[in-house]
């Protein structure tokens, strides 16, 4: 019942992140937005996100998690709520509404994150873990694809105003349904001053950057999935729908491949739910790895089945690292330091993405889409082989002395 709980409140939590960018865009099809806001409001939730992950990790093992998956999903229901007030308004009063709502939206997602992956060991034995984990990454997959869905209806049905009232909802529910685990605290005394909590904060966020540093295969994996996010994924948020309507007229090819790449994910999660190989490390990095199928199936997307099937094995693939990734981490880091250590993954993984995606464009027209496909196919493969020769890689896990 515990990780029921859990796995509701993640889910509910996922829904409304994945909403949110979809209700913004929604609102500019119907002129209440333009595009120019969405693009400032984009980027307040982008920075909003990256500036509490390190937060959220840190106050977590302070803390405790469950505290702070409060707080930041209450922080996160605030925001939807600053959006509705805003749409209410007019003028400049309104966008700033909105840009508030949207940068603590922001920073309720960012703080979330982390530590729904730091809290899973204190809900679910460790033989379990991995089973646990596949459950969470089904309904992360799940949603998104109902988040953005269900968002649209109801804001084609009832309004953009009620789209976000029912973010607030679901960042609700994320914020009471999830259980209360035991958890250590460890805080500062009452008198201490505001300078020497922001040298505590520096000095718990240095100390779980030690942690992760004692793990040979964290970092080795973690720059290899950086590798992947950075151009993998960029190729197709970037040049999959440019593909698409040179070949297709139309969006086929982008909407079959999402499909695709859910479908195989979705097969991956119930895998991996109840295979535990013995060189784990590997069998991940490998399916991390498989994402170069996708950059190298592009060069012959007019045989449809091509890219198709590289997405499934792609996705497939990912979700097998995904699983096994968050397992050893959750699995092997020291326990009163994890959330600090998931902060990490996140910021490195996320702060580099958009990188990737405003160098793709201008350099696929610079030197042309076949040379960038071919280099992002070279680009994934190489960073896993790189990382599997990293020691402790194999296992991901240190090794038994």
């Amino acid at each position: 019942m515990s990780f029921l709980r859990l796995w509701s409140g993640n889910t509910a939590c996922g829904i409304a992140t994945w909403a949110l960018p979809f209700v913004l865009g929604f609102a500019v099809s119907q002129d209440i937005l333009s595009a120019i806001d969405l693009g400032l409001f984009l980027a307040l939730r982008s920075l909003g996100f990256l500036a509490a992950v390190p937060i959220g990790g840190v106050m977590a093992d302070r803390i405790g998690s469950r505290r702070i998956i409060l707080a930041s999903s209450l922080i996160a229901a605030c925001g939807a709520l600053l959006i509705c007030i805003g749409l209410a308004w007019d003028g400049q009063a309104a966008s700033l509404l909105i840009g508030a709502g949207v940068l603590l939206s922001g920073i309720g997602q960012g703080a979330s994150r982390p530590v729904y992956q730091s809290i899973v060991p204190r809900v679910v034995p460790v033989a379990d873990l991995q089973t646990a984990n596949a459950a969470l990454s089904l309904s992360v997959r799940g949603t998104i694809l109902v988040g953005p869905a269900a968002a649209t209806l109801i804001a084609t049905a009832f309004g953009v105003t009620a789209a976000f009232l029912a973010i607030g909802v679901l960042w609700t529910i994320s914020a009471l349904l999830p259980p209360w685990p035991a958890e250590p605290r460890k805080q500062a005394g009452p008198s201490t001053p505001h300078a020497a909590y922001m040298r505590l904060f520096a000095e718990d966020f240095i100390e779980g950057y030690r942690e992760a540093r004692r793990h040979p295969w964290f970092f080795a994996a973690l720059a290899a999935l950086c590798a992947v996010v950075a151009t993998g994924y960029s190729v197709t948020n970037v040049l999959v729908p440019v593909i698409s309507a040179d070949l297709f007229d139309d969006a086929t090819l982008l909407a079959c491949s999402v499909t695709a790449y859910m479908s195989g994910a979705l097969v991956g999660a119930v895998v991996v739910s109840s295979w535990n190989p013995a060189k784990r490390g590997w069998w991940a990095l490998a399916g991390l790895g498989s994402y170069a199928l996708v950059p190298l199936s592009l060069l012959a997307a007019e045989t449809f089945w091509i890219p198709m099937a590289a997405y499934a094995l792609a996705g497939f693939g990912m979700e097998l690292f995904n699983v096994i990734w968050f397992t050893a981490i959750q699995d092997g880091i020291a326990r009163e330091k994890l959330a600090r250590v998931s902060s990490l993954d996140f910021i490195v993984s996320y702060g580099l993405a958009p990188l990737g995606l405003s160098a793709i464009a201008p350099l696929s027209a610079f030197i042309g889409i076949t040379p960038i496909l071919v280099a992002t196919a070279v680009i994934c493969m190489l960073a896993a082989i790189l990382a599997s020769v990293a020691p402790t890689a194999a296992e991901f896990r240190l090794k038994r002395t």
